[in-house]
């Protein structure tokens, strides 16, 4: 039996190598696609380069992942909601069909103060869908600080599409199926990993961490769920090439086999 779902590699999960790695693993290893991570790639910010890999690798463009990190935070300029405009133009161009978003920084009070009802118009102005990223408190020392606006727990607001970040539960000690389970329809897009309890944003391989990761994906293929997940994990301590394609097979294999997909998933490492 195969399922309908599509397992995508996100290209941040092949750093320090390059966007057009990812591409080249993604079809070696037999990934349905990828996620765009825009970052400090120069090709990550060209579609023109980006539709050149998709035409030379075969491999299409899931999802466009906007660049709202710490570290990308003057790609495509510096205001906020002109990120999203071109995040949207370039999915539209490439035949993605989602934009992963961040809740706004505490300190962006401007876009924080219009980003659930900017988000819901501009939605409602194309098919692409802005699915935004569940987050988690920054913890310092014994205590915590919450970084994002308006929160950095999806659940409490009132976004049609979401993305839930199985590294990101971990930081904010959340349970990932109890998140899952209260986004229900509104759950569009996973980003596989996994994580411990620490403080910093680990993005493990799956099944090397705490999180119920096999549990969610048995939730969301009980439960009829038809978002694309993609595995975005860190293999930047990966000694070559070889070892960080067994990594990105490893990741591959464990999602089929949790989402019930039979599909082969062993491909030779490059």
């Amino acid at each position: 039996m195969t399922t309908g779902f599509r397992i995508g590699l996100s290209t941040s999960s092949v750093y320090p190598e390059t966007t057009a790695v990812a591409f080249e693993l993604a079809a070696s290893l037999g990934y349905d696609g990828v996620e765009v991570m825009v970052g400090t790639d120069a090709t990550s910010q060209d579609p023109d380069a980006l539709k050149a890999l998709v035409d030379h690798y075969g491999v299409p463009i899931l999802s466009i992942h906007a660049p709202c990190l710490l570290v990308t935070q003057r790609v495509w300029g510096t205001d906020s909601w002109g990120k999203l405009v071109r995040a949207q133009e370039v999915a539209e161009r490439l035949g993605a069909e989602t934009v992963v978003v961040h809740p706004p920084f505490r300190w962006q009070r401007d876009y924080a103060r219009e980003f659930v009802t900017g988000l819901q118009r501009m939605g409602s102005e194309t098919e692409v869908r802005f699915a935004v990223e569940n987050m988690y408190p920054w913890r310092a020392g014994p205590g915590s600080v919450d970084a994002y606006l308006p929160d950095w727990d999806v659940r409490n607001d009132d976004y049609p599409h979401t993305t839930l970040d199985l590294s990101h539960t971990a930081v904010s000690r959340s349970d990932a199926v109890q998140m899952a389970t209260d986004l229900g329809d509104r759950l569009a897009h996973l980003h596989l990993a996994d994580g411990t309890d620490s403080a910093r944003d680990e993005h493990l391989i799956p099944g090397r961490g705490d999180q119920p990761v096999a549990e969610v994906l048995e939730h969301l293929a009980g439960h009829g769920f038809r978002g694309t997940v993609i595995a975005e994990v860190s293999t930047r301590r990966a000694p070559d090439r070889r070892t960080r394609a067994a990594d990105l097979s490893e990741a591959l294999a464990f999602a089929r086999r949790h989402l019930g997909d039979e599909r082969g998933s062993e491909r030779p490492a490059t």
